[in-house]
């Protein structure tokens, strides 16, 4: 199984802000950039959910409930897609996972994030 790896996770306080890092390092440029990458929330006893996406050439999808508080981007050269998240709620608890939009690769162990005073 090949699986994607997530970090930069953490506790933080409510309005705060957080980076989370998607990287490949083996995977070959060539096929890396064919895929639209997303990263996924899955909040306690819910459902995973998508809440943005980037295809190769930069172009995002973000989902309603965060909507300017989070940003996705990419570095094609590093294989890396990071989502800056600020502003940050209690409701946006839970473990962040990155894969391709249409969940192509192997589900990873995830990030977690915890948003409390």
């Amino acid at each position: 199984q090949v699986h994607l790896v997530e970090s930069g996770g953490g506790t933080v306080q409510p309005g705060g802000s957080l980076a989370l890092s998607c990287v490949r390092p083996r995977m070959i440029f060539s096929e890396y950039i064919k895929y639209e990458m997303a990263w996924y929330h899955q909040a306690p006893g819910k459902e995973r959910e998508l809440v943005a996406a980037i295809d190769s050439s930069g172009n995002t999808m973000y989902g309603d409930s965060v909507k300017g508080r989070f940003f996705i981007s990419r570095d094609n050269s590093k294989k890396r897609v990071t989502l800056s998240m600020s502003s940050l709620k209690p409701e946006d608890t839970g473990v962040y996972y990155c894969n391709s939009k249409e969940g192509r690769f192997d589900w990873g162990q995830g990030t977690q994030v915890t948003v409390s005073s």
